[in-house]
This record gives C-alpha cells, structure tokens and sequence, in this order.
C-alpha cells in the first residue's frame, strides 16, 4: 500500500484539526444525494395533480422518467471523465447547480415538452453526483472502508426517497405542485455554493490531521496499481465492466420502478389515499436507507473477521441479494394486505439499496483509484440506459392490463439475472488482466 510522503503544505496550516474529519466529507456526501433524491422523485409525487390537471397520462409519467434516465445514463460518460480530469470540487458546484436550476424551472412547465426538456436538464446535472461521490471516497477513504462509506453515502438516495413523499406531499398540499418544485429547486443552489466554499481534497484540507491522513494513504493503491494507464474504450474489452454494467442494471431497473410508480401503485392497488401516501411510501425507503449502511458495515465485518478479500466481501452480498431481490418481487402483486404488502416492499427495497451501495464500492476495487471516477460512470451508464426502459414498460404494462403483476415478475427475472452477471463476470481486479 502506498504510505509515502507527508501532507503538502501541512506546516503552514494552523487551522484547528478535526478528529476522523473523513467522516464530516462523508455527511456532505450523504446530505447531497439526500437533495439529489428529493429532486428526482419529485414527479412521483406531483404525477397525481400533474395528470389530472394537464391531462397527462401514466404513460406520460413513465416517459417522463424514461427521459431523466436515460439522458442521465449517456452523461455518466463524460462526467466520470471530466471528474478524474479537473476534479470532484468543480463538477460538484455545477452539478448541484445545474440540477436544482432544471428543478426549480418544473415550476413553470405547462406541456410535455416543456417538461421533458427539463427533466433532460435534470439528468444531465444529476449525471456527476454518483461518480463524484466514488471519486471523493476513494480520496478519503482506505480500502477496507469504502465498502461501509459507500453504504453511507448511497443511503442519501435512499434517505432523500424517504423524506421525500411526506415532505414533499405536504408542500404540495400547502402550496401545490408548481410551489413544490420551485422550494426544493432553492434549496440545492444553497447547497451548491455551500460546498463550494467548504470541500477541499486531502492534501488540501486545513482540518485534515497528519495522523489520519497517513491512515487515509495507507489504503489507497499500491505503486504497481496507481501506475497503471487505461484508455476510457479498453474498459469496454474486459468482461469485469460488462458483469458491473449488467448487475447494476439489474438493480436500477427495479429502482426506476419504485421511484416512478410506487405512490401510485399504493393508491391503485392497495387503496392508500393522496394525503397518506407520503407517509407510507417512505417506510420502503427508509428500509432502503438501512440496507444500504448495513451491507457497507458488513463489508467491514466479512474483511476484519473472516479474512475475506475487499472484492469477496462486496461481491457475496452483490450475488446473494440479486437471488433474494428476485423473490421478494415475484411475491409483491399476490399481496393484498397493505401491511404484510409494506414489510415485502420494505425487504425488497432494502435489498435493492444493498445491491446500489456495494456496486458503487466494489467498482473502486475493480479498477486503480486514478480511474473510479469513469469507471463509476461507465458502470452507471450500462445501469441507466437499460433501466431507463423499466418506467415506460411499466407505464405501457399498466395502461394495457390494469395491473402491476407482469411488471414485478418481469423484475424479479431480471434481478435473479444480474446476480449471474455478478457471480461470473467479476471475478478480478482488471489491473490485473491489464
């Protein structure tokens, strides 16, 4: 492991030291995906209104996520380049920025276009958050606990979920729908120049101890794997990116679902009402929050206690819960009873959040830490492209049957699929092959 070299400019700083600061970057980075989340399911929430007002359709609605996602998909490219280029500080001001603008601008939208336009704003600026938050981990973090960081900073999409269905279900109520995006779009552009003024990298950091510092350092890469050179296409000839790209795809597929359709199909299929289904749509996701710190924390326990490998650890979770995400959601439409219905959706979602965090961790420890940035968005990229579909199928499964039922086994298909891809095609570091 590399250990070489005190902090640059560390004698001249006399600013006071923060013990573990690593986990102050951390909160930051929780606290944007909660915001992140918030802005994307926004829709989810206002469709109701948005349908009955502007005569939009559930399959409008579906296409409506279908765009964000996919434009989110394409731009993974670009954003996890640009961000192992000029830095994970400037991608995050214009991102936050970027994201929260095309929020706000909802706001005003009164046709399809106006709003897949903005949605397609709303993709592009969320486009760098996930890359970004790898990128800021594997500078922060040693090895053994990116696993449990990414776990933590993952749970802010699911946190943001959560928070977003009573949070936002009540600025509706209070102020509708136009009012509701507009308040959360102000609220980003606050975080935005917040981060800007206070993130600065390591070897930057006034707070940053010398001590943890070398800690932070002793866990990064070793000299054979920080000199390695990989061309952005050459990812593409090893099967590790294919088998990252699938199984996540897996994962984003389902979530695309829930994200998109969960408050309706609490009030079509198990009779919740408009005013109650913020609040029983965030218990999923606050399981969801919980599943993803849970799988990080158990990374550390399967590398401390049973000796296994960073890339074992993260990869038994990724394999064993694809096999259990899958029959939890052939389960979900041949329940009728909105209890026993919440504890599987809850199960599922927590799952699924296990899956997302550990995906974002082991993709650090496939390749050098110079490359996670674009590594993290090719990965996201194979994810949202395809499960940008899982909003339109499910819109168009809907309209046609009257039921959600085909929707779920076809997910329950596709997550027992992505543990394969996880199981078969990585198995190595691809420095190693390289």
């Amino acid at each position: 492991m590399s250990t070489t070299g005190l902090k640059p400019q560390s004698s001249a700083k006399s600013a006071r030291k923060i013990k573990n600061f690593r986990y102050i970057i951390l909160g930051w980075l929780l606290l944007a995906g909660v915001l992140n989340y918030m802005d994307r399911t926004s829709v989810s929430i206002a469709a109701p209104h948005m349908i009955e007002e502007l005569g939009l359709s559930m399959t409008d609605i579906g296409l409506l996520g279908a765009v964000f996602s996919w434009t989110y998909a394409l731009c993974q490219l670009p954003a996890g380049y640009l961000i192992d280029k000029i830095g994970p500080r400037r991608m995050y001001f214009v991102s936050i920025g970027l994201w929260s603008i095309a929020t706000s601008l909802m706001a005003i939208g009164h046709t399809m276009s106006h709003f897949i336009f903005f949605r397609f704003l709303l993709g592009v600026g969320e486009s760098p958050n996930s890359p970004n938050s790898s990128k800021i981990t594997t500078q922060w973090f040693p090895r053994e606990e990116r696993g449990q960081a990414a776990g933590i900073w993952d749970s802010g999409s699911k946190w943001g979920s959560a928070i977003a269905p009573p949070v936002l279900t009540v600025l509706m109520l209070a102020f509708g729908w136009r009012a509701m995006f507009l308040i959360i779009g102000l609220l980003g552009i606050v975080l935005a120049a917040a981060f800007w003024a206070f993130y600065r990298s390591p070897e930057a950091s006034k707070r940053l101890s010398e001590e943890e510092y070398r800690y932070i350092l002793s866990g990064r890469d070793d000299e054979e794997a920080a000199h390695v050179k990989l061309p952005w296409l050459r990812f593409f000839t090893f099967p590790q990116t294919w088998g990252m790209m699938l199984g996540f795809f897996s994962s984003i597929w389902i979530w695309n679902i829930f994200i998109t359709f969960l408050p309706l199909f609490l009030q079509d299929t198990l009779g919740v009402s408009i005013a109650a289904t913020g609040w029983v749509a965030a218990v999923p996701y606050l399981a969801a929050a919980l599943g993803a710190i849970f799988a990080g924390r158990l990374t550390v326990v399967f590398a401390r206690k049973y000796g296994m490998t960073s890339i074992r650890s993260k990869k038994t979770i990724l394999v064993g819960g694809c096999i259990a995400l899958g029959a939890l959601l052939c389960i979900v439409p041949f329940i009728h009873q909105l209890g026993l219905a919440l504890v599987v959706l809850s199960l599922a979602l927590a799952v699924v959040a296990a899956i997302q965090s550990q995906s974002w961790a082991m993709s650090s420890d496939v390749v050098p830490d110079s490359h996670a940035a674009r590594f993290g968005g090719i990965m996201n990229f194979g994810g949202y492209f395809g499960g940008a579909l899982a909003p339109i199928a499910t819109g168009v499964i809907v309209d046609a049957t009257g039921s959600y039922t085909s929707s779920f086994l076809l997910a329950g298909v596709i997550a027992a699929m992505g543990g394969l891809c996880y199981a078969f095609l990585v198995r190595k570091p691809v420095h190693a092959d390289a």
